[in-house]
């Protein structure tokens, strides 16, 4: 089965970028995929700062990033870029700890001078990893994704739109052999 595995870059507890990532992994696993979801904020904080790659923690978190066959890579937007926390996870791998993966990256913000933030911050980091395809991604805003009281999220119909046209562009992108689990015509919004 494909292994897909979304990276969140998020330190908040309560973040609109974590459900948007949730989101796309729930797309991902009813349309055959064995998605997961790296949430960079757990990792033991010292060992992340201190740069320890060998630790057991970032060890295992690091083979994750080797064992799948697609990554989605996702964080809120600070200061006109991506946070510093998905940084120093991005900086304990090694040169070509992408190398041969497809990369979805997604970004959310509150407000919209922040959308070039995946081509000017995030789209050179990954290449610079080795990422064999990164798509185009998405921004969204975050007033278009609404946290539900009893968990998980409601994402504005256009934003959902959206991220189901990104999610599906990755997934026509990962290499041929890893197409198995679905295919365009199996898929709907």
């Amino acid at each position: 089965m494909t292994s897909i595995l979304a990276v969140s870059g998020s330190p908040s507890v309560n973040s609109r970028t974590e459900l948007l990532v949730e989101h796309a992994v729930e797309r991902l696993s009813v349309t055959g995929f064995d998605a997961g979801h790296l949430k960079v904020r757990e990792l033991p904080a010292a060992e992340l700062l201190s740069g320890r790659s060998d630790s057991p923690a970032l060890r295992a978190a690091a083979e994750q990033i080797a064992a799948a066959d697609g990554l989605i890579v996702a964080t809120p937007v600070y200061k006109a870029s991506y946070t510093g926390l998905l940084k120093a996870f991005l900086d304990l791998l090694p040169q070509s700890g992408l190398a041969g993966k497809t990369v979805l990256p997604l970004a959310t913000g509150g407000s919209l001078a922040h959308v070039l933030t995946i081509d000017y911050a995030l789209r050179p980091v990954l290449s610079a990893l080795g990422a064999r395809h990164v798509v185009a991604g998405s921004f969204l805003l975050d007033s278009h994704v609404e946290p539900l009281p009893g968990g998980g999220a409601q994402l504005r119909p256009e934003a959902e739109l959206r991220l189901f046209d990104v999610v599906d562009e990755f997934i026509e992108s990962l290499p041929s052999h890893v197409h198995g689990a679905a295919t365009p015509a199996s898929r709907s919004h």
